[in-house]
């Protein structure tokens, strides 16, 4: 996994600035884990406060007792990446390349009814309104990083009004490689919604969908990534503040 931060100057509701990060998947190789320390933040910030459990994570309760792999996680300094408002907007890109992009759409939408069986997900038609974009584009080049991807989320900070209000809000951009094929379309997908639902980290146990690397066998959302994910929603973060 690397990790790469970009600042770029923006004027969103008073808050200059916009913090774009992204976590990666590289094809069968294994990789080395770098942590970059993000660039401070305005003292303006609302303070970290915990948001209540959606249903669906609240009820979830795990029969066999698997673990997680929450020590694992990176924590930004706007605290864990998760989402407080609910259903999450996905927006999945509709490419026009015959019997492939059927393939591809399904494959994908199949993932995001696996992941809505833990967290409220719906899938909306514009870009614009989503959270969460779903593209079937290469991820984009990174100096330093020359190895072939499968896939790659990002994420950006921004201010969103929200009547009186305004709250510190992300949106994430899921890159998914169009070379894949077969069952490492879903494999690659669920990998990457995992991290834009707030899985910012990665698994050392091949049997979990956040496995740091892509496997011959991919696996089905585990108990310990969906224990993962309800601790991630149990902190404190100043998002949705």
């Amino acid at each position: 996994m690397r990790w790469k931060v970009r600042i770029k100057p923006r004027l969103l509701g008073g808050l200059r600035f916009a913090l774009l990060c992204c976590c990666s998947l590289i094809i069968l190789t294994q990789v080395n884990t770098r942590a970059v320390s993000l660039a401070p933040l305005p003292n303006t910030l609302p303070p970290p406060q915990v948001h209540p459990l959606p249903p669906t994570l609240a009820n979830w309760q795990d029969a066999t007792n698997s673990g997680d792999y929450f020590d694992r996680i990176k924590q930004p300094n706007v605290g864990h990446l998760l989402w407080s408002k609910f259903p999450i907007q996905v927006y999945v890109e509709r490419p026009i390349d015959g019997n492939k992009s059927e393939e591809w759409i399904a494959a994908v939408l199949g993932v995001v009814r696996e992941w809505a069986v833990y967290l409220p997900l719906q899938v909306v038609d514009s870009s614009e309104a989503a959270d969460i974009k779903i593209l079937r584009q290469a991820p984009p080049l990174r100096q330093g990083l020359l190895r072939s991807r499968s896939g790659e989320s990002t994420y950006e900070l921004y201010n969103r009004r929200d009547g009186e209000k305004t709250v510190l809000s992300h949106r994430f951009a899921v890159y998914l490689n169009p070379n894949q094929v077969g069952k490492y379309i879903p494999a690659t997908a669920r990998h990457e919604l995992g991290h834009a639902l707030g899985i910012w980290g990665h698994s050392l146990l091949e049997t979990d969908v956040l496995y740091f690397s892509q496997v011959r066998n991919p696996p089905a959302i585990s108990a310990r990534d969906v224990n993962t994910l309800k601790r991630v929603y149990e902190q404190p973060t100043r998002l949705g503040s």
